[in-house]
């Protein structure tokens, strides 16, 4: 019996670049399937949910948001659902951006279409997947050198994944109405979710809560 080919869906606002990549996949490898594709990060959340494929192959940057905004709004429902970036870009906040997301791992458009396949196998199988040099910077940002950022945050690791949504709108200056209706739920969940933060990082009010969720890079 024949294996499943890779489910793949693709996420990148230039429409000559997705046909590129497209074509690329299906001359070279025959265990990678194209099943969707989107140019923003709207069209991509619900490409996600709907395709629900194996990988996102990923952009960082769209008009309308980034890669990080996808995995913010699709991650926390799909966690079995694997992301790998592929940009433009090899500054070092827009990898630790999408790595701090969720992707598994961050590859630039100068990767060659057999290499792209096999950068989706790897991720699927549940490596994670660097272009040369960029581990480096997810190395220093999660290192236990002085002045980086803990790999674990005990506070952080107590919110759940609903809370720490509601903490990064509240922490954008959202009104507790305006977050019920970009996280479709209820004012009285909004302020459910805002005390149970406020209980567990024993903070006082929304001014704190903003500067910590700053401090930790929610916003």
């Amino acid at each position: 019996m024949s294996k499943q080919p890779i489910r793949v869906f693709l996420v990148d606002d230039h429409a000559l670049f997705r046909s590129g990549v497209r074509a690329e996949l299906d001359t070279v490898a025959d265990d990678v399937e194209v099943i969707g594709e989107a140019g923003s990060v709207a069209e991509a959340v619900a490409g996600a949910r709907h395709y629900k494929p194996d990988v996102v192959l990923l952009d960082v940057h769209m008009p309308d948001g980034g890669g990080a905004e996808v995995l913010r709004q699709v991650r926390a429902e799909s966690p079995e659902m694997v992301f790998l970036a592929l940009s433009v870009s090899d500054a070092a906040d827009d990898v630790i951006a999408v790595i701090r997301a969720g992707a598994r791992g961050y590859v630039t458009k100068t990767i060659s279409g057999r290499e792209l396949a096999d950068a989706l196998r790897r991720v699927h199988e549940g490596d994670a997947v660097f272009s040369p040099r960029l581990a480096g910077f997810v190395l220093d940002a999660f290192s236990d050198r002085p002045g980086a950022a803990p790999p674990v945050d005990p506070e952080l690791d107590l919110l759940t994944p609903r809370e720490r949504d509601v903490l990064r709108l509240l922490a954008r200056g959202y009104a507790y109405k305006e977050i019920a209706a970009e996280l479709f739920i209820s004012i009285k969940t909004v302020e459910t979710h805002v005390s149970s933060v406020l209980r567990k990082t024993q903070l006082s009010n929304r001014h704190e809560l903003s500067r910590w969720a700053s401090d930790r890079r929610l916003v």
